[in-house]
Order: structure tokens, then C-alpha cells, then sequence
């Protein structure tokens, strides 16, 4: 596209893009409002909590196992052909488990469960196949410098879309879980639709300068022995020496500035050429060839696209350790992350519960939603944030990006402690806005900082992989969650529950007979873990910012090619 034609950084069509999707982004991040029904669900369908942690994943794993395919599908096909399946798989999803829970038990728990499972696959996978489209349209759309911003305000919407939902569901129809659901159902499937037609990459202005990526290569060792060849210019002026006749007088080019290209294969840091008199003699014709090594940069170069930045994928994403350090820091964090969202309905529960011979089902049902809300608002905040602050620590700090991974840590392990000290559901709403805040700040930085390590041109594809490290963290931490409260629920044929302290009855019901009425002991175990994740995260994430400083430094030596040094030689006659 001609540069008259490209549109400016700030055009409407570049904001169309953004809006619509803020809008699509919206929709798409219902998986984080299951706490907000899944206690209704388990109540009326008679399921334990181990169980509703198996539904709860399976969106998960709708979410972070799609991944791979949707982004490489968009790396490939653009956005319009995910809108679709977004559309589709959230409006069968949502309206299977609407059916499920209107039917109500019957003979057939098992199917019905099965159907819960499939039906919340559904609804993960359509809503990352939304935030997919968006994602890849919007880091196509606006620059390194805005870059951490822009994708911080769509996934914004992504974070802010349970409180969203969840506020319409408690305003229009309280305590009516069906149409909860009908209206996540429409809401969620809506927004694709206008995004299929107004979300479009729009190219950047060719005076865009180039953005030359300082980090994230793989180091030697991760990747295997790649010859690349590189074109160096060397400008000749009046006063380069290129020549000796043979009768030994020095020849030189007189006014004119010739301009004379070397083909050189990437091997060393030290550069080596001596050229033959013959040669030399043909260097205003013919291009020779000559080695370079590049030692460690060697891997770095062969991984570059033209344009100076990284591309890195298949495997030599697989065989970086980079990669896996990146993997293994979102499995601990996004693991904590998610076993809270997924339970902290049941952590409300079971705050209130505790001593209270007045339980009212509908009392509990607001701090239920007060929770899911404060995590929703708050993941918003750490999305939108931490890009900004990202974008600040890079344009005006001269920092690497990496460095917010170690904040984000921070505030994760932050909330675990926060979480295991509170023991009254009114003051709950500490740890839900710091996990909030932590876990939507870690969705907000890496995929920015997995464009940085390993580049834009396979940006999709290579977030799907890293998107797989939840469905680790996630599974072991939720299901671990489960079993921890269900070892402290009461019997499941208990009609009066009795407590060391106090003798408890059901006013408004009980959300289950699994229920636990021992406040914080029923999920302090899981806390101990998680924190536990969150340290070794913390740690791991300060190795990764002293690296990334590191090849900052080493990258600014790097940035303009080796000066070639000629050796002339100087021929006596005997």
C-alpha cells in the first residue's frame, strides 16, 4: 500500500479497530464469570465441588488448548474466518448449559455432566477464538511505542467482561440463574458479529521507523547451526585505498563515492578479510565472499527478519529456553490466577457459613457476586495498567519490558498472603482485587513481551503455545482446590449440620450438602500452595529481567554491524 494511501496512527479507521475490538474483547472473556453461577449450578444439579472444578476447566481448556490452532489460523487468514466460530461456539455453549440447568436432575447425572463439560469447552474456546481476531489485529495496527497500550485496552474489555454480564444478570434478573445464562448466551455472540464486519489490521505508515528488538533470542545452545547470509555496505571515498598496479603504485578511487557490496555468512564475532590482489582488483564488478563469525549471535541473526526483528517459531520456539522459562512462570501464575476465579464463589460460601446459625443463601449469593465483580473491575485495571506502565518503562525508562514480569509476581504472591490472613467474607474483597489486578496484569504484559522475544510475524501462534502453560497451573491447582474443600465438606446425607461451635440451620437453603463450615480452613491448603508457585514465579521472573538487561546491553553493541578492516598489502620489489 502507497504511503498516500496508509492511514495515520490516529485515523478512524485505526480506531474502529481498537473500539470494535474493545467491544468483541468484551464478550469474549466470560469464561471468568463461571464463579458467578457454578454454586447455583452445583446446587440445583446436585454436584460436588471436585466436579463443578472439572466444568470450570473445561472452559479453560476450551481457552488456553484452542490457542495454537486459532492463532495460526489468524497468522494465516486474518480475523474474519475466528469471528465465526466465536459467534458459534459461545451462543451453543452458553445456551447447552442453560438447558442442562433447566432440566434439572435426572436419571442421566452422568450425561448431563458430560454435556456441562463439552458445553463449557464450548464457550472457551469460542471466547479465545474472539480475543484471538482482535488481539492479532490490534498488535498489526499500531506500533512498538503504543504497542503494550493498544493491546492493554482490548484486553481490558476482556477482563471487565464477568462484572459486565454478571452486574446486567443481578440488575435485570436477580437471582435468576436461567436467564443469566440466556443473556450471556445473546451478550457473548452479539459482539462478534459487528466485530466480523469492523475489525480489520490496518497497516502501519511506511515512515514508521523499524523497531530493532534487543532481546529475546534464543542463546546458542537453544538453537541449531543456521548460516545466514547478510549484505554489508562499505561507502568507499577519496581516500580509501583500494589497489597497489603492479608496478606497486597505490591507485585510488578519485571523487566519486563507489558503493560496493559483501555477501558475508554469519560464523563469528571477529571479521576476517584479507583479499587477494585479484580480488580486490574486481571489487567494482563482482561481490566476493568472505566468513564471518558471529559466535553467539549467530542464532540471533538467522532468526531476524529483515527488518532487524525476531522471528522465532516451530521449533526453534520449542527448543528455546526462553520459551519455557515464559511457560513455566504462566503456569504458576495463571494457575493461581484461576483456581481463585474458579472458586471463589465457594470460598465466599464458605466464609459465610462459618458460625453463622442464621445462613441466608441469598445473603451469600451477594458476596458471591460482590467477589466475582471485584476480580472482573480489577483484572480490567491490571490489563490497561500494566501496558501503560510497560510503555513507560521502555520509551522513558530505557528498561525492558521484562521488568513489569517482576511487579506482576510481586503482586501475585501479595494477594496469596493477603488471601490467607482474611478470615470474615466482608473482608474478602482485598484478595480478590489484588489477585484481579495481578492475574489481568499477566495477560496484559506477555503477550507484548512474546512479541518482543520472538517477534510479530508468527505473534498468534506462538502466544497459542505459550497459552497452553494455564491448562498445566490450572488443572493441578483447581482440581487440587476441589479436593481440599470436598475433604472438609459436610456428609453428603447430613439434614442438620453440626459444628464444633455452633449448631447451623438453613435459612434459604444451603448451596449444596457439600458445602464446608469451616471458614478458612477449608481451602488454606490450596493457599499454602499457590504461594509457594508464586514465590518460585517471583524468582524465576527476576532471572528473566536480568537476562533481558543483559542482552540489552549486549544488543546495543550489536546494533550496527562490525566495521570491516582491510589489510593492505604492501608488496616490495626485490
Amino acid at each position: 500500500m502507497s504511503e498516500s494511501k496508509t492511514p495515520s496512527l490516529i485515523s478512524p479507521r485505526r480506531l474502529t479497530t481498537l473500539f470494535a475490538s474493545l467491544l468483541v474483547a468484551l464478550g469474549a472473556g466470560t469464561n471468568y464469570v463461571y464463579s458467578a453461577y457454578a454454586p447455583q449450578l452445583g446446587s440445583r444439579l446436585k454436584i460436588n465441588h471436585t466436579q463443578l472444578n472439572i466444568i470450570g476447566l473445561a472452559g479453560n481448556v476450551g481457552v488456553y488448548s484452542s490457542g495454537p490452532i486459532w492463532g495460526r489460523i489468524v497468522d494465516n487468514r486474518g480475523p474474519r474466518l475466528l469471528l465465526v466460530v466465536a459467534f458459534t461456539f459461545l451462543l451453543l455453549g452458553y445456551m447447552g448449559i442453560r438447558h442442562v440447568y433447566d432440566a434439572g436432575p435426572t436419571a442421566y447425572d452422568s450425561i448431563a455432566l458430560a454435556l456441562l463439560v463439552t458445553c463449557g469447552f464450548l464457550t472457551g474456546s469460542g471466547g479465545n477464538a474472539g480475543l484471538t481476531s482482535v488481539m492479532n489485529s490490534t498488535a498489526k495496527s499500531f506500533p512498538d511505542q503504543a504497542r503494550a497500550t493498544s493491546t492493554g485496552i482490548v484486553l481490558s474489555g476482556f477482563g471487565l467482561s464477568a462484572f459486565f454480564f454478571s452486574t446486567i444478570a443481578h440488575v435485570a434478573f436477580p437471582g435468576n440463574t436461567s436467564d443469566f445464562l440466556l443473556i450471556l448466551a445473546i451478550g457473548t455472540s452479539l459482539p462478534m458479529i459487528i466485530g466480523f464486519f469492523l475489525v480489520r489490521p490496518v497497516p502501519l505508515p511506511p515512515a514508521e521507523p523499524a523497531h530493532i528488538l534487543e532481546s529475546g533470542a534464543p542463546e546458542e545452545e537453544d538453537m541449531p547451526d543456521v548460516t545466514v547470509e547478510t549484505i554489508f555496505q562499505q561507502e568507499n571515498n577519496s581516500s580509501t585505498r583500494l589497489l597497489a598496479d603492479r608496478d606497486g603504485t597505490e591507485s585510488t578511487v578519485g571523487h566519486e563515492q563507489q558503493v560496493t557490496d559483501y555477501v558475508v555468512p554469519h560464523t563469528s564475532d571477529a571479521v576476517e578479510l584479507s583479499p587477494t590482489r585479484s580480488d580486490v582488483a574486481g571489487l567494482s564488478r563482482h561481490r566476493s565472499r568472505s566468513r564471518v563469525a558471529l559466535g553467539r549471535s549467530r542464532s540471533r541473526v538467522s532468526v531476524k527478519t529483515d527488518d532487524h526483528q525476531p522471528n522465532i517459531h516451530g521449533k526453534f520456539l520449542w527448543t528455546s529456553s526462553d520459551f519455557w522459562l515464559f511457560f513455566i512462570m504462566m503456569s504458576l501464575l495463571s494457575g493461581t490466577g484461576l483456581m481463585w476465579i474458579n472458586n471463589v464463589g465457594s470460598i465466599s460460601e464458605a466464609l459465610s457459613a462459618k458460625g453463622n446459625p442464621n445462613y441466608d443463601q441469598i445473603e451469600a449469593s451477594r458476596w458471591q457476586a460482590s467477589q466475582v465483580s471485584t476480580v472482573s473491575i480489577t483484572n480490567c485495571l491490571g490489563r490497561f495498567l500494566v501496558g501503560i506502565l510497560a510503555d513507560f518503562a521502555k520509551n522513558q525508562l530505557h528498561l525492558p519490558r521484562s521488568y513489569c514480569a517482576t511487579v506482576v509476581s510481586t503482586l501475585f504472591l501479595i494477594s496469596q498472603l493477603t488471601a490467607i490472613s482474611i478470615g470474615d467474607v466482608s473482608e474478602l474483597w482485598k484478595a480478590s482485587a489484588l489477585l484481579g489486578l495481578s492475574y489481568g496484569s499477566m495477560f496484559g504484559l506477555y503477550p507484548t513481551l512474546c512479541i518482543e522475544w520472538f517477534g510479530m510475524p508468527h505473534f498468534s501462534e506462538n502466544w497459542g503455545f505459550l497459552s497452553l502453560a494455564p491448562l498445566l497451573g490450572g488443572n493441578v491447582f483447581s482440581i487440587a482446590f476441589g479436593r481440599n474443600l470436598d475433604a472438609h465438606a459436610a456428609p453428603e446425607d447430613a439434614d442438620q449440620v453440626v459444628e464444633s461451635s455452633s449448631q447451623l440451620t438453613r435459612r434459604g437453603g444451603l448451596p449444596s450438602t457439600h458445602q464446608c463450615f469451616e471458614g478458612g480452613e477449608c481451602y488454606i491448603a490450596s493457599l499454602y500452595m499457590t504461594t509457594i508457585a508464586c514465590l518460585i514465579a517471583l524468582g524465576l521472573s527476576i532471572w528473566v529481567s536480568w537476562r533481558d538487561r543483559n542482552r540489552t546491553v549486549a544488543g546495543s553493541r550489536e546494533k550496527f554491524p562490525a566495521e570491516v578492516v582491510w589489510e593492505e598489502e604492501e608488496e616490495e620489489e626485490a
